[in-house]
């Protein structure tokens, strides 16, 4: 059986990684009269943030793929080149990519007869439409495991049961560099999560929040004097579940929001890497997506792993 793949572009991963592994779902942003497509291209992301201020980055509009065009890319290509598609999408919660995604499967389904027939395939197509429950580096989680299992030749039902249980348990972490942006935009979408009040206080005082989202739920969980103490302390905690052995999977992915040797540069980040090497932990950074830092901020933080251990001690 062919298994093909999807992720949207949300999903912060090396490139490379993804094009040699997923079909991608690029979300669009649009930032004043400027729109680009996110296809994770890391120096046009970086060169269409330098052109606008960050008062208009904070209102930003992001538009994934409609239901009609996940619709049309399944059936000009993917029920063509595989019998059995996962799409893995951001958390339901923050974005209707899964929704869009969903909607579509059901045309999908009815439809691919037709375009299997003319390319001379016989066979029935099947597509499971999985919401990861998770964010950016999180939802890399689920994806690594998805190819994994897929390249381990497992079938699609005991990938659709283990990609399922990783999304319940996978937790993903955030340090933000500006709270003052993030509350910005928090509010330009109609969250309320980060008050006036507490952004200028974290702001005055330098303190930042730890924040964590697990099975489509975020929330912070700790503050920290400084954005070099706060990632410190992320990457302790999760070089310890590493040593603890309390991975539900070998994976751990970070992303960052800029050039990745300003991540190498933070303290514990070292420390994290030589770790997960020691215990045969893969580890996948990327840039944040520009999805990502048009919502959470350039210079934000991300982490991600799969474990049943306490989101945090």
């Amino acid at each position: 059986m062919r298994i093909g793949l999807v992720v949207d572009s949300a999903c912060d991963l090396p490139l490379d990684y993804i094009q040699r592994n997923f079909t991608m779902l690029p979300i669009t942003v649009k930032i004043g009269s400027a729109v680009l497509a996110d296809q994770r291209n890391e120096q046009a992301t970086l060169e269409f943030l330098d052109a606008q201020s960050a008062e208009l980055i904070a209102q930003a509009e992001t538009q994934p793929f409609t239901v009609q065009q996940v619709q049309d890319l399944f059936l000009r290509k993917l029920v063509i080149d595989y019998d059995y598609v996962f799409c893995m999408t951001i958390t339901k919660t923050r974005s209707p990519v899964h929704d869009n995604a969903q909607q579509a499967s059901f045309a999908i389904l009815n439809d691919y007869k037709g375009p299997r027939s003319a390319a001379g395939i016989t066979s029935p197509f099947s597509l499971r439409v999985i919401d990861t429950q998770s964010v950016f580096s999180g939802q890399a989680i689920c994806a690594v495991e998805a190819v994994r299992l897929r390249d381990a030749g497992e079938g699609a039902p005991r990938m659709r049961a283990r990609i399922e249980q990783v999304a319940l348990a996978t937790h993903a972490y955030m340090v933000p560099r500006d709270l003052n942006y993030l509350r910005n935009r928090t509010r330009h979408r109609g969250d309320r999560s980060v008050s006036f009040l507490s952004a200028a206080l974290g702001s005055a005082l330098d303190i930042k929040p730890l924040l964590h989202c697990n099975r489509g739920e975020t929330g912070p969980l700790a503050k920290f004097k400084g954005f070099d103490t706060a990632s410190e302390k992320l990457f302790g905690l999760a070089a310890r579940r590493v040593r603890e052995g309390r991975l539900l999977t070998p994976t751990v992915a970070m992303s960052y929001g800029g050039k990745l040797e300003e991540m190498h540069a933070l303290p514990g980040y070292r420390e994290l890497v030589d770790t997960c090497r020691q215990h045969g932990v893969d580890v996948f950074e990327s840039m944040m997506s520009l999805t990502a830092m048009v919502n959470v901020g350039r210079g934000s933080l991300t982490l991600a792993f799969a474990s049943e251990a306490p989101a945090y001690d």
